[in-house]
């Protein structure tokens, strides 16, 4: 099932694809659209189709590298099919960051007044059935594993560019990036990190809500944005993490 980030969509909140699929693997993918429906500000957050296409509506490359992922696994995806700026599949409710005022140097005039009636509906209409489908899918056999898939930008403005080709995000437990990051790292061309650009803890956040407080099995995947935006690097990063995952998962057990 082909899935492309679109600028303007009324299009159900929530993306699953490969529902019956039978691996212990689920695949996530919080940024995977700039989508903004027609209800939000007309469709329109008041920045520019510059600003809407990068990194800071959503994870350039991850969904396609998400869905791939998935295919390979055999595993089912979850996708949310709407902006981080819209609101922020990836924090907890209460989060100060769900709601964007400002990002990256660019101001959201969309959300600079938002209330908390407007964000309620967000929640409701967007955020929350985003976080039912994942429970509801992750719930299917008692051994699922999340595998959450993002892509980080290069360079925020400003600042220093980032090195990294790949990082694994994880808090506690790092039962199964740890081994994966071992994988990568083998890998010499390769700049690897951990916990890098971002930390692995963030209460509320998907990974925290979906894996950490229900003991799951996890890692976040940050790829460079840069590495995946076209299909072709999508499918080959897509098969060099499904060759290492049966590695790390079978030593995660151990």
């Amino acid at each position: 099932m082909p899935f492309e980030p679109e600028e303007s969509s009324d299009l159900n909140p929530v993306i699953v694809v490969g529902e019956s699929r039978p691996s212990r693997c689920l695949v996530l993918c919080d940024h995977a659209s700039n989508a903004v429906p027609s209800w939000v500000a007309n469709g329109d957050l008041g920045i520019s189709r510059e600003d809407m296409s990068r990194h800071i509506a959503y994870d350039v490359g991850a969904s396609g590298l998400a869905l791939k992922l998935a295919e390979r696994l055999d595993a089912p995806a979850v996708l949310a099919n709407y902006s981080r700026l819209v609101i922020d599949p990836n924090r907890g409710e209460q989060d100060p960051t769900l709601v964007m005022r400002i990002y990256d140097g660019t101001i959201i005039p969309a959300n600079r007044n938002a209330g908390k009636a407007e964000i309620e509906q967000r929640k409701q209409i967007l955020y929350r059935p985003y976080h039912r489908t994942i429970a509801e899918i992750a719930a299917r056999r008692p051994d699922t594993v999340i595998l959450s898939v993002h892509s980080f930008t290069p360079q925020f403005r400003g600042r220093k560019p980032r090195p990294w080709h790949v990082t694994l995000l994880f808090a506690d437990d790092d039962r199964l990036s740890l081994p994966l990051l071992a994988g990568l790292s083998r890998e010499r061309q390769l700049i690897v990190g951990a916990n890098e650009p971002y930390s692995g803890r963030l209460e509320g956040d998907t990974i925290d809500r979906h894996a950490v407080q229900t003991r799951r099995q996890n890692t976040l995947i940050e790829v460079r944005n840069d590495l995946i935006a076209k299909e072709r690097d999508q499918a080959e990063w897509a098969d060099r993490l499904a060759g290492l995952l049966p590695e790390a998962l079978a030593a995660a057990e151990t």
